[in-house]
């Protein structure tokens, strides 16, 4: 009768453990990769705002066309709502590293907070701009980039959300916080994605 031979690996099971080529986190090179992808996305829709602007017959000395007008003013308060909120979050990201679990909290709700106040003013700004999709090539690209911002806005409120959830249980440590860390990544893309677009939009 022949003897089973020992298993080689001893106690281990399953497959083993993958190669890791890159000094990068998987997860985090896995965020960043996603991002490269919404860059492209961004960029085919400036690539239509911009070709409306060079052949709309009053730009560039007119734009957006008479007598419609952007709300410039509101638009850079936004802004100041938006970037602000991007310290916020390096401060919860920082906090939970140290293990300053009060200092965390307080940052990821400031950050959700002044993100629901961004997004809640850009619809108050969309009630009140005094044109829709309708008026005009130029409305529609308007109404095409800043929403399609705005639901990033909103995808990164509801990562917030979990976030703060799962803090207030406990969740993270300095030892496990690349849950805070992914989002924060994310949203400090839509914080500098949006000055590309206010400053591009509103300003130029």
């Amino acid at each position: 009768m022949t003897a089973h031979a020992e298993p080689i690996h001893g106690d281990h099971h399953g497959p083993p453990t993958a190669n890791q080529s890159s000094r990068v986190d998987a997860r985090t090179l896995g965020m960043l990769l996603f991002i490269g992808s919404e860059i492209m996305l961004f960029g085919s829709f400036f690539a239509a705002y911009f070709f409306v602007r060079v052949v709309n017959p009053s730009a560039p000395n007119e734009w957006p066309p008479a007598p419609f007008e952007f709300p410039v003013f509101v638009a850079g308060v936004n802004t100041c709502i938006l970037v602000t909120s991007s310290f916020t979050m390096h401060w919860a990201l920082q906090s939970i590293k140290r293990g300053e679990r009060k200092g965390f909290l307080a940052g990821m709700v400031l950050t959700f907070l002044m993100g629901l106040a961004f997004l809640c003013t850009q619809v108050i700004e969309y009630l009140n701009v005094g044109f829709n999709t309708g008026d005009g090539a130029f409305a529609s690209v308007f109404f095409g980039l800043t929403g399609l911002h705005g639901a990033h806005v909103a995808i990164g409120l509801s990562l917030l959300l979990m976030v703060i959830i799962r803090g207030f249980r406990g969740h993270y440590s300095p030892e496990h916080h690349h849950g805070v860390e992914l989002p924060g990544i994310y949203w400090h893309f839509v914080d500098v994605m949006w000055i590309v677009v206010y400053s591009a939009v509103y300003l130029i």
